[in-house]
């Protein structure tokens, strides 16, 4: 998601954008579900020991799966994936600390935001303004998500809010760095993927060993039952480990704009999983929100085709 993306798929060629397209497009989805997942099992002073349990939980199956790759990665691989995992860590400890101070409303539409700030970011790094066409379809679904999200009622900014805001700033600052981080252009996604979770949950452990900061990642996992470790499997497996190895997988076959605004309909998934399992209902706005995310998406897809052919 830049002139840097290592080995790029020819964009104005359907059949393989659409390939690439399909993998992020089932993030969003697992994404959307993941505020409902996360809601469930984290308190606020549990969120660093769940952040804890969700790394570790995928971390040794990466390790042992990949170990080889892992060897031949060379040390400037090591410190470029360790620095995604270091921003990865910032994204994960706003955003959970934001769902936990914040609705799940307000939450899926700030962190919404990151399809807008992404393109302005890369034409301020580029210096290459990003085709008009494109801005305008990230603010038609941003348009959606307003609507989409007043159903549930947008409250007055909080601390949640604010915090995600970083994370949607966090959000472009590690999609922009995977596509521009020289060293781990040649890696196997795979091997990158580990490193970057490992290196986060070293954060999350550290930040464990304070005092003060909620209970321990061993008293949290003794008091889950089987409803929340089913949660945290699937924050493990699905929002983390399937999530990340696909989005670094595509950012390097794509722009940081298009698979932003891929991920951009994460809020549109959220809202359906809140209607098909919480019994939400987002009446008529909320279903012209979904829409124009929808419409906003597909019009942003074929402008960041038409710029790229």
């Amino acid at each position: 998601m830049s002139a840097s993306i290592a080995a790029p798929l020819p964009l104005g060629a359907p059949r393989r954008a659409w390939l690439t397209d399909l993998p992020v497009l089932l993030v969003a989805v697992v994404w959307g579900t993941s505020y409902l997942a996360a809601k469930g099992i984290t308190t606020t002073h549990t969120v660093i020991a769940v952040l804890v349990l969700r790394f570790a939980v995928v971390l040794p199956v990466l390790v042992v799966a990949g170990w080889s790759r892992l060897r031949a990665l060379s040390a400037a691989q090591w410190r470029g994936a360790a620095t995604l995992g270091l921003i990865l860590s910032g994204i994960f400890l706003l955003e959970t600390y934001g769902v936990v101070h914040t609705s799940a409303t307000n939450a899926g539409l700030i962190i919404s935001l990151t399809m807008i700030l992404t393109p302005l970011a890369e034409a301020a790094v580029t210096r290459v303004a990003p085709p008009r066409a494109f801005l305008a379809a990230a603010g038609l679904s941003v348009t959606g998500v307003v609507l989409l999200t007043q159903g549930g009622g947008f409250t007055a900014p909080s601390l949640g809010d604010l915090l995600m805001l970083l994370a949607a700033l966090a959000r472009t600052v590690h999609v922009l760095a995977m596509s521009r981080i020289k060293a781990v252009e040649s890696a196997d996604s795979l091997s990158l993927t580990t490193v970057q979770l490992g290196s986060a949950v070293a954060v999350f452990a550290v930040i464990a060993a304070f005092p003060g900061t909620g209970a321990s990642p061993w008293t949290v996992a003794l008091d889950f039952g089987p409803r929340e470790w089913a949660g945290l499997i699937f924050l493990s497996v699905f929002c983390t480990l399937f999530a990340f190895f696909v989005q670094m997988w595509a950012v390097r076959r794509s722009s940081p704009s298009r698979v932003s605004l891929l991920l951009g309909t994460e809020p549109l998934w959220a809202a359906a999983v809140g209607i098909a399992l919480a019994g939400d209902r987002p009446g008529a706005l909320g279903l012209a929100g979904a829409i124009l995310v929808l419409a906003g998406t597909t019009w942003g897809r074929r402008a960041a085709d038409k710029d790229a052919g």
